[in-house]
């Protein structure tokens, strides 16, 4: 055995108090309780693997296996726990097994060592990544996206094949279904008295219009993120219309046709789809990688008349109809936000009675605002909204309307205002919630698929757009 087959594991307590090379098969110092769930962290290089780890969960082991190729990805992850670990207040108790080497996916399931496996990192991967640890028996808990291109969708079917056959779980990380501005978008328009129904809308003007802005320089638990050069590659990260894209598909989804079991072979079409690149000079790649040049690989994208500047398809729009509703969904990439802001979200959603707006602009100081906008006779219809707006009121204690010039803001107190990082949790509890029960509700799979086929279509539309 050469020292390149040799695992290595890291018991990490609190810091990274011990480290030595042992035989693949070690388990390290650490005591092993055997909860529930024992989490196997594979090839983590994205922050998201990182977050599901900011709490600690009653039914998952503080035992938890990483596998992972020798780098600056792994290290970063481990850096993050710790940080969590070692941090003043409600500190985390990981305790970080951690196998590098080139065979790093076959021995986590030779090892056997968990059950369930968190997925975030290199997207090119990733559903590769996802069908051999079901095949394997594991749970699977992956970030967004589970595929990048249609290729990928058709390996995405076999894996929710092979999950139901062997009665696991495939769930990804839909972290914007926890945001209190759409959990009660959500719920008014689920008011017919309120809302309506939903508007159909036509092409020029949809009945359903999403979009989100996300900055590549950012802060991620209070420091400022590094981004893997892998990651500004379209072929290993994915485009910005299949990537962030999918938190759009799955609000429309989620929000405007709740519960409804969607089948993508007869209530999706995607009629446009169109991308285009941002600019990324090489100072802005030093300072959200820390590498001094362009890799390689990344050349390819490099402005023809400036080889200093990459182009990058990060932004995309889709044009597409959802049970016969028209739906418009934009997502877009800059380097960094304005003074005050971070990654933003809007959303209109059109309904017989009333518009349901969410802006995170200037107006809201960047923070994500509910609106009402009614369009019928204002005096009727305030009536009927206070009355509505009682009810849920007493789901959501503290809320309350302010009338504006032609709308209404819902006022929000800020305990419901959690943050994305603290949206991790809620995710992965639900998911450790469906282990549990050993089923999710029968709309969850089919939706999922739904919306991977929406953007890989759109995808294909775009490139041949193009």
């Amino acid at each position: 055995m050469n020292i390149r087959q040799l695992s290595i594991f890291l018991f990490i307590p609190g810091l990274m108090s011990s480290c030595h090379n042992t035989t693949s098969h070690s388990t390290g110092t650490a005591d092993i309780s055997r909860k529930a769930v024992r989490l196997l962290t594979l090839d983590p290089g994205h922050f998201h693997a990182a977050l599901v780890q900011k709490s600690m969960y009653d039914d998952v082991d503080s035992n938890v296996y990483v596998y992972a190729p020798p780098g600056p990805d792994i290290k970063a992850h481990l850096a993050r726990i710790s940080a969590y670990n070692t941090r003043a207040n409600d500190p985390t108790r990981w305790n970080e097994h951690v196998y590098t080497g080139p065979d790093y996916l076959q021995q986590m399931i030779n090892d056997n060592k968990g059950n369930t496996v968190v997925l975030a990192g290199n997207n090119h991967e990733k559903t590769n990544y996802i069908l051999r640890s079901l095949q394997a028996g594991f749970h699977v808990l992956g970030d967004k996206p589970m595929v990048i291109d249609d290729q990928a969708f058709n390996q995405l079917l076999q894996a929710f094949d092979t999950a139901a056959a062997r009665h696991l779980i495939l769930y990804d990380i839909m972290t914007e279904r926890y945001e209190i501005t759409s959990i009660l978008q959500r719920e008014l328009a689920a008011m017919p008295a309120v809302y309506g129904t939903q508007e159909k809308g036509d092409a020029r003007h949809p009945g359903i219009v999403a979009s989100n802005v996300h900055r590549w320089y950012k802060s991620v638990s209070g420091s400022v993120l590094t981004r893997p050069a892998w990651s500004f590659d379209i072929a290993q990260q994915g485009e910005g219309m299949v990537d962030v894209m999918t938190h759009l598909v799955d609000l429309v989804q989620w929000g405007c046709f709740p519960d409804q079991t969607l089948d993508y072979a007869k209530d999706v079409q995607v009629d446009h789809a169109r991308h285009w690149t941002t600019d990324l000079s090489l100072s802005q790649f030093r300072t959200v990688t820390g590498l001094d040049q362009f890799p390689d690989f990344l050349k390819k994208y490099a402005d023809p008349k400036k080889d200093t500047v990459l182009k990058i398809y990060a932004n995309g729009e889709i044009d597409y109809r959802l049970k016969d509703v028209y739906v418009r969904t934009t997502t877009a990439w800059t380097y960094d936000a304005p003074p005050g802001a971070g990654d933003t979200y809007t959303s209109m959603i059109r309904g017989t009675k009333a518009n349901l707006l969410i802006l995170q602009d200037t107006a809201e100081h960047y923070q994500p605002a509910l609106y009402i906008e009614p369009l019928g006779p204002d005096s009727l219809y305030a009536k009927t909204l206070t009355s509505q707006f009682a009810t849920l009121q007493s789901k959501y204690p503290g809320i309350s309307l302010e009338p504006q010039e032609q709308r209404w803001k819902v006022i929000i107190p800020d305990h419901y205002k959690e943050g994305h990082e603290a949206h991790f949790a809620r995710v992965t509890r639900q998911f450790l919630g469906f282990i549990r029960d050993h089923q999710m509700p029968p709309w969850e799979v089919p939706n999922m698929i739904a919306k991977y086929y929406t953007t890989t279509k759109a995808l294909q539309l775009a490139k041949q757009n193009h």
